[in-house]
């Protein structure tokens, strides 16, 4: 016999026993530890105590049952007593107090410590499973933990917020109190215990480098360690990655986070590098946020100085003072700016022509601007001087050519040959680009420069620039040009006031005057103007099943002159439209099918009420949205047949098609309608979306053409169901498993009546070609009479016959 009994609880009865002559008493031994007996005449198994499941999990007895002379009448038997456990006992921390260390930004729910406890019950009950809390958080500057652990194992970690938040410089120090109970922490007389668990906060050993500067073209031995990073967390995985999208980085890193250049680098193609290190686990996940490295490329003096433009031609007026600055040289260094590589400096080497040991020209070194040294340049002297110019920097030279142009001074100006031209009428639909007026001024400064070179502007009178004016470098000759489109309507007469000037500055005691303007008024004469449509173009989107005489759009047009405007529209083949002439509004005249026209284009024209053919156009574009119209219907291009006998097990594919667009059927169903003896006779079996599998169910099918009634439902929204009688025909068939179908001989030849009239269609067509034969001949005899050397010889009008 076996017995549970639960620990504690005190004194018990557990069974009694009964006696079977001839038995007169009991006895019990084996495990009784001291409060385990049997009573001897009644037989009752007893606990005089408690008993602990901790000191023993079971109790094995015997049990005889003895006559009077102390003989075994029955027994032993076997009596097994089990303790089962009660939660008598706290769980319990395997330290008084536990110290860890977590780093800066390490990663969220990865563990650093564990803490662990244990439990004296039953490990195969809930009394000893525990589940581990933080109870308290010292200090906690968050309203989120920054630790969490995990209640089965006991596992502390970072929490999202304390990756982020944790750093020393601000707490390097916390204490968390960390509780653990027994029946998994789901009972409210659960026992509990707790432990104190500091934490030392230590810097990240994952954090981003200074910026690395490495020097251009280095002829160290490459690769060359530039840097190195670290990881919180041993064996990662380390690799870099770049967001330029380089055809190569030339940068790697090593197992242990060391970064390397792989190759020397040219500051004056790429000046600066900007990537990332990352960490990943053997999965590849990502174990810490990426590093962002700064790469700076130091300048090395490696580019010499470059002319900007060789030669550099500068112009120079006679009267120029000494020292006036008459120009620039310029050149540049690829070297980095506002650095020594990249200083310039200037030299003049030679001047031609020189005409006295003293040079007529200086230059600022470290700028490069040209000054006169001496008295002022005559042209008379030298037209051209031609300047070498040294160019340094720290390390290299460069030569670059100047050109001085010695030019006239301007001191005349520009006088118009007509102070008034009167005036021009022009129409406004005169085209842009049309030449309306020519005006001529003249200077007596030198022909071919800057000074005698007259550039015409409109002073006054066109504040919108309708017109402009070029000049013929020639002859100094304007041409007045339509600039813009003239519109009478906005302004009809332009008073303009017309001015000449040189690109060349007039030298300081000359200035213009009136003898450089010149005035003519321009008088805009009124077009009758089509009207205009706001927009070129109209559309809009519509269901195809909307109502007729609903409004689609509005179309706009005016007329420049104001008069008004009637609509029509012009191409609706379908009929579909109609516009209201007045208002421009379009509506549907008729229901529109998409099935027919999934784009519909139409002219709206617009013409003045008073002159018709004034009128212009735009169009009126409708894109049609498809809605579920159409059944679905079988497809006939093959038809369907079975061979005669039918044998059994034969088969043919069926396709259902729909006018719809794709978007409202996803699958065609096939079902044989209830008539005709159709599900007696045929069955049919889905083979894909659109097709299905027709099949006679038995052989005894006449040679004849039967017509199977076949639902089909599109399944579209809303869905369209059409019932159709199918033709199927039972046919001896070919050789090549087609129908045959007999000729009927009977029917294959004409009637005499159809054969005497086809033999008179015959006759009648060979007299007639006969008969123009013969006309023929006789014309041509009668041409060669009255001019013999044109006639045909005679065989050959024979062989025409």
């Amino acid at each position: 016999m076996n017995f549970s009994v639960q620990e504690g609880g005190g004194p018990r009865i557990l069974h009694q026993f009964t006696l079977e002559p001839p038995a007169v008493s009991f006895r019990t031994s084996g495990e009784k530890a001291g409060i385990i007996d049997i009573e001897p005449k009644t037989g009752i198994l007893y606990i005089n105590g408690s008993l602990d499941w901790e000191t023993k999990k079971s109790h094995k007895l015997q049990v005889e049952s003895l006559d009077e002379s102390g003989n075994v009448v029955k027994g032993p038997y076997a009596v097994t007593i089990y303790v089962e456990d009660i939660n008598d006992n706290p769980p319990e921390f395997n330290q008084t107090k536990y110290f860890g260390v977590v780093r800066q930004n390490s990663r969220p729910g990865k563990p650093f410590m564990y803490v662990h406890a244990t439990d004296g019950d039953d490990p195969t009950t809930p009394h000893a499973q525990l589940s581990y809390s933080i109870l308290h958080h010292f200090p906690k500057p968050y309203e989120e933990m920054l630790f969490k652990i995990d209640n089965v194992t006991g596992a502390i970690s970072p929490s999202r917020t304390g990756s982020y938040y944790l750093d020393p410089q601000k707490q390097d120090t916390f204490t968390l109190v960390v509780s653990v109970r027994d029946m998994a922490g789901k009972t409210v007389n659960a026992f509990t215990s707790s432990v104190d668990v500091i934490i030392t906060v230590m810097e990240s050993l994952w954090k981003a480098p200074a910026i690395i500067y490495i020097k251009e073209n280095s002829t160290e031995v490459h690769p060359v360690n530039i840097s190195k990073v670290q990881s919180n967390e041993p064996g990662v995985i380390y690799e870099l990655f770049e967001k330029e999208k380089l055809p190569r980085l030339p940068f790697s890193i090593s197992e242990n986070g060391d970064i390397y250049v792989t190759e020397p680098l040219d500051r004056e193609a790429k000046d600066t590098y900007t990537f990332f290190a990352v960490t990943k686990d053997n999965k590849g996940e990502l174990v810490d946020k990426p590093l962002q490295i700064h790469v700076i490329v130091e300048d090395i003096n490696d580019n010499p100085p470059v002319c900007q433009q060789n030669p550099t031609v500068i112009e120079v007026q006679e009267n120029e003072m000494a020292g006036s600055n008459i120009g620039a040289v310029f050149a540049t260094d690829m070297d980095k700016k506002d650095t020594l590589n990249s200083r310039l400096q200037f030299q003049i080497q030679s001047q031609e022509p020189r005409f006295s040991s003293k040079n007529l020209f200086y230059i600022q070194q470290d700028t490069g601007d040209l000054l006169l040294s001496g008295s002022s340049l005559s042209k008379r002297d030298s037209a051209k001087y031609f300047l070498k110019v040294l160019v340094t920097d720290s390390k290299f030279e460069t030569i670059c050519d100047v050109e001085v142009h010695v030019i006239d001074i301007n001191d005349q100006i520009p006088i118009f040959e007509k102070p008034d031209y009167a005036n021009v009428t022009v129409a406004e639909n005169i085209p842009v680009g049309t030449v309306i007026l020519e005006i001529q001024a003249t200077d007596g400064d030198e022909p071919g420069t800057g000074s005698s070179l007259i550039i015409y502007q409109v002073k006054e009178g066109d504040p919108n620039n309708t017109l402009i004016i070029e000049t013929d470098a020639e002859t100094n000759r304007g041409y007045i040009k339509i600039n813009k489109a003239l519109d009478f309507e906005t302004m009809p007469v332009y008073n303009l006031v017309i001015n000449a000037t040189n690109p060349e500055p007039l030298v300081s005691s000359v200035q213009y005057n009136s003898s450089s303007l010149t005035r003519f008024k321009v008088f805009v004469t009124n077009v009758d103007e089509p009207p205009v449509f706001l927009n070129p173009v109209y559309k809009t989107e519509v269901s195809e099943d909307i109502p007729v005489n609903t409004l689609l759009m509005t179309v706009e047009a005016y007329d420049p002159e104001g008069d008004s405007v009637r609509y029509s529209l012009e191409g609706d083949v379908r009929q579909w439209l109609r516009i209201d002439s007045a208002t421009g509004k379009v509506y549907t005249a008729s229901p529109l099918d998409r099935e027919k026209e999934q784009i519909y284009s139409v002219d709206v024209v617009v013409s003045e009420q008073n002159n018709a053919a004034q009128k212009s156009k735009a169009y009126v574009i409708l894109h049609l949205r498809d809605v579920n119209d159409n059944p679905p219907q079988i497809a006939t291009d093959y038809p369907t047949f079975f061979c005669y006998p039918v044998s059994g097990g034969e088969r043919t594919l069926i396709q259902a098609t729909d006018a719809d667009e794709q978007f409202f059927y996803s699958k065609f169903t096939f079902t044989l309608a209830d008539e005709m003896n159709a599900r007696n006779n045929w069955e049919i079996s889905k083979f894909n979306a659109t097709h299905a599998y027709l099949s006679p169910k038995h052989a005894n099918f006449e040679e004849k053409t039967y017509e199977v009634p076949i639902i089909l439902n599109d399944n579209g929204n809303p869905s369209l169901e059409n019932k159709v009688h199918h033709k199927v025909s039972i046919c001896k068939c070919s050789s090549e498993n087609s129908c045959f179908i007999e000729i009927d001989r009977e029917h294959s030849w004409p009637t005499a009546g159809q054969a005497i009239g086809i033999l008179l269609a015959v006759l009648i067509v060979i007299g007639a070609i006969l008969a123009g034969v013969f006309f023929h001949m006789k014309h041509k005899e009668k041409n060669e009479k009255s001019n013999p050397k044109d006639a045909k010889d005679n065989a050959e009008l024979n062989k025409l016959a």
